[in-house]
């Protein structure tokens, strides 16, 4: 007969998991080091960066920004257009914005010091109940409730949750803060975190390693690794358009900024046209370009250029243009401006548009 496995004997406890944290917590670039003082400003900036966003991904901007704006006010202080430029390569980009915005509300509005509380928190630009819980937590030691995507599968997995996300939110959330201790919070919050992160992982959970096993009701019913579960998704659209990359006689690049509502609204691009669910012909895309242009000017580089955005996929054509002096003259506006070629690295081009850039680069010589 196959042999059954008992059932779990105990309950999660926040106990448990502080004990596992102690020994095996992730030293990582923001987090305060054992029996120190987190920094609310590095918590912050942290967890807005991490939002959509691998750790992996995230420390090296941590660090450049910290270096180049190592409290809230020199962020403050800095042209939107600067913090913009260093966000670059990070994607979601109406998070740099906010960013921004909130720490101008703080140095302006709040003495220069974050608040202590969820509800003071979320009332800064930029804060959601997510971030606003763990920066009360991790930064103030508050009582908060800190649930992300790691956290949403460990509670899945331990109490069994079958319902689909994202139905099954507001029960996860529930468990999650049926569990949330008064002392340590914030080790708490991060323990779980870092539970999601490194042992209970998507695929193939080290169920061996992890301090809730014996309280697991997914690992007693077979099923863990099957949660948590989610309502199948819709085919992702495809959009196309045309980039111009549009080259002086001195070998400059013609950039845009896009308006700053928007997707990657701020930022600077190789110029467009809009972004549609059919493909472009020559006779349409040639009135989006910022200087008029026939289409017998263009040189139709090989190939395209792909990215993914969250919510669809894009396809760019990406057409050459070289302008004489004259024509590039006759560019003008504020939101326009011309690049050294060897300089393009450095103009806080989007991933999307820095793709554009070294297509253009390969093939357009």
């Amino acid at each position: 007969m196959p042999r059954t496995r008992a059932k779990p004997a105990i309950s999660p406890n926040a106990r448990t998991l502080l004990a596992w944290y102690d020994r095996h917590r992730r030293r990582l670039p923001w987090r305060a080091a054992p029996g120190k003082t987190a920094d609310p400003y590095a918590v912050w900036l942290s967890e807005i960066m991490l939002q959509q966003t691998t750790v992996a991904a995230v420390k090296p901007y941590f660090e450049t920004f910290l270096r180049r704006w190592p409290t809230v006010a020199a962020l403050a202080a800095a042209p939107v257009s600067d913090v913009m430029a260093a966000w670059a390569g990070l994607g979601y980009y109406a998070r740099a914005r906010n960013l921004h915005a909130c720490a101008k509300a703080v140095t302006d509005s709040c003495g220069g010091h974050f608040p202590d509380t969820v509800e003071g928190l979320r009332a800064l630009p930029g804060i959601g109940p997510y971030t606003a819980a763990a920066v009360a937590a991790i930064a103030f030691n508050r009582k908060a409730t800190v649930v992300d995507g790691n956290v949403e599968r460990v509670m899945a997995r331990v109490f069994a949750v079958t319902e689909p996300l994202p139905k099954a939110k507001p029960r996860l959330l529930a468990l999650a803060t049926e569990l949330t201790p008064a002392r340590r919070a914030g080790d708490y919050a991060q323990a779980v975190m870092d539970l999601g992160a490194t042992v209970c992982t998507p695929k193939s959970p080290a169920c061996d390693l992890c301090p809730w096993a014996r309280a697991c009701l997914g690992r007693d019913r077979g099923i863990a690794a099957t949660l948590p579960r989610k309502t199948a998704k819709a085919p992702t659209p495809i959009r196309h358009g045309v980039a111009f990359w549009m080259m002086r006689h001195d070998g400059a690049v013609l950039l845009r900024r896009r308006p700053a509502r928007g997707l990657l609204g701020g930022m600077m691009e190789i110029p467009s046209t809009p972004w549609r669910a059919t493909p472009w012909t020559a006779p349409e895309a040639a009135p989006a370009s910022p200087a008029p242009i026939s289409p017998k000017m263009w040189r139709l580089l090989p190939g395209a250029v792909s990215h993914t955005f969250t919510h669809f996929h894009l396809h760019l054509q990406v057409i050459a243009v070289d302008l004489s002096a004259r024509r590039a003259a006759a560019l003008a506006g504020d939101d326009l401006s011309w690049v050294p070629v060897t300089r393009i690295g450095d103009a806080g081009l989007p991933s999307v548009m820095a793709k554009v850039a070294r297509h253009a680069l390969v093939h357009a010589g």
